[in-house]
């Protein structure tokens, strides 16, 4: 237990606790462990007396430092200012230098630099864009380009020129073929990508179907059962005041034999869009089937919810259907309940309904509060016409 959590902690030294950083840093430590890999063969060539030596140290020197500041700059946080944290095309930039120069200092055994090049590439594929990819590509072509003029301008011993040649077609078809695949990827992911756009936006389609009614954009009838259920249930902790109010479009059916049913569809759109208007961000309001609305106002006692509710009832009278012609104006009767703690929601439904009952049956346009005790006996009605 004791070496696993040494062990832990080591690597969160040196790797960080950020999961982010942590990726970012392993991807360079695993690139780093391939570059040490093709040092390791390079020194191995050297001390076969296959090149020099010295060339093949400092070589090695300067590669390791190259990932001693790239590690440095990604664990210090430095890197985060760049558009690509992970230092990709740096790396690339300067680990297919070395790898340019490894092959002019290679000698005979030039030709194990060309494994190199294809894992460098392989970081690539993933990493960049296909507009970084061909700037790779260009750099690659110029900087194996110089490393083939130095080694035929050197004229080495064993120096074969058709040897060279393979070399170098071997370098155009990696370095083409790198680019290819990173081209290839980089379409796949865009795919991917847009796939993925579109499915969210049809999940979200799917969500608004299920949820909202499809003429006024209010919740359905479904999707408000569950909110009171959810809700509904918290009032015991703690105690809260909820009050339910169903709300109908008085004479509505007359709009649709008078006007039409197209401005019977504009006088429901109106009626929610000042409904909304007139109640709390925190408030709720479902269009509950045909001209019926529920409202449920949250944390909202008694005599409050008696004043908003007041005033929904006014914003309605003096509201006009958009667009849906002179001479439609309409009402509305509102039933109101408050919610007992443990009550279904559907009784306090109920206890609202004979409320709204209660106010069509006293002349329309007016709010009652579901009788049910002294506190609850209250009815505000519209003043009588002049």
């Amino acid at each position: 237990m004791d070496a696993r959590r040494a062990w832990q902690q080591w690597t969160d030294w040196v790797l960080t606790t950020d999961p982010a950083q942590r990726l970012r840093l392993s991807m360079a430590g695993l690139a780093a462990l391939l570059m040490v890999a093709c040092m390791l063969v390079m020194n191995g060539v050297a001390w076969a007396g296959l090149t020099a030596r010295t060339p093949v140290l400092v070589w090695s020197v300067l590669c390791s430092t190259g990932l001693v500041v790239v590690y440095v700059a990604i664990r210090s946080g430095w890197s985060q200012r760049c558009a690509d944290p992970s230092l990709t095309l740096p790396q690339i930039v300067y680990a297919m230098a070395c790898n340019a120069v490894a092959y002019t200092i290679a000698g005979p055994a030039r030709g194990v630099t060309l494994p190199i090049l294809a894992v460098i590439l392989m970081f690539g594929i993933f990493g960049l864009s296909t507009r970084q990819m061909l700037g790779v590509l260009v750099y690659g072509l110029v900087a194996f380009g110089t490393a083939l003029g130095v080694v035929a301008w050197r004229h080495e011993a064993g120096h074969e020129p058709a040897l060279e040649i393979a070399h170098a077609a071997m370098i155009v078809v990696v370095l083409l073929s790198g680019t290819f695949l990173t081209t290839r990827v980089q379409a796949t992911r865009q795919h991917l990508r847009r796939q993925k756009h579109e499915l969210t936006l049809a999940l979200e389609q799917i969500l608004r179907l299920a949820t909202r009614d499809a003429l006024t954009g209010l919740f359905n009838r479904r999707h408000m059962l569950e909110l009171l259920e959810r809700e509904l249930g918290r009032t015991a902790r703690p105690p809260r005041s909820i009050v339910l109010a169903q709300l109908d479009i008085d004479h509505f059916k007359a709009i649709n034999d008078q006007h039409g049913h197209a401005a019977g569809d504009k006088a429901l759109q109106t009626f929610a869009d000042v409904v909304s208007a007139s109640v709390r961000q925190s408030d709720v309001l479902a269009r509950w089937g045909g001209e019926e609305f529920v409202l449920l106002l949250c944390d909202t006692p008694l005599g409050e919810a008696q004043q908003l509710l007041e005033r929904v009832r006014t914003a309605v009278a003096q509201a006009a259907p958009r667009d849906a012609g002179d001479g439609v104006a309409f009402t509305v009767s509102i039933g109101a309940a408050v919610h007992t703690p443990g009550e279904a929601a559907e009784r306090t439904l109920e206890r609202a309904d004979r409320a709204l009952y209660a106010a069509k049956a006293a002349g329309r346009n007016r709010v009652v509060l579901c009788p049910g005790s002294a506190a609850e006996s209250a009815t505000t009605a519209a003043p009588p016409p002049a």
